[in-house]
């Protein structure tokens, strides 16, 4: 994380450079979810959306939830991901790290 301490100023500046989205169906244990995600993160933004995946309208809202952080470790934040995939019960789930779209699916047998 990039900080900046000016003694000029009565403020400090943190840059967090690394953004992860989730995008999450509003199913049952989601906001379980949400809850673990703000203990972990501390703030993140929710913005509500309607689903379009699989080549059609899903019949559920979604959640993107947006949090900032300054280090991140990909693999670590790919098993989150699929551990919160296993918890909503999805055969899915869709992650944006910087602007890379990453989806954790089920292995197929």
């Amino acid at each position: 994380m990039a900080e900046s301490k000016d003694a000029s100023r009565n403020y400090d500046v943190k840059i967090l450079k690394n953004s992860i989205k989730f995008y999450l169906p509003r199913v049952e244990g989601y906001l379980e979810v949400i809850r673990k995600l703000a203990s972990e993160y501390g703030g993140m933004s929710l913005i509500e959306f309607d689903g379009y995946f699989e080549k059609k309208y899903e019949p559920v809202k979604y959640v993107r939830a947006e949090v900032h952080v300054s280090e991140i470790d990909v693999e670590n934040i790919i098993e989150f991901a699929n551990n919160i995939r296993n918890v909503l019960k999805q055969k899915s789930l869709a992650i944006e790290y910087n602007n890379q779209l990453i989806l954790v699916e089920e292995k197929e047998e």
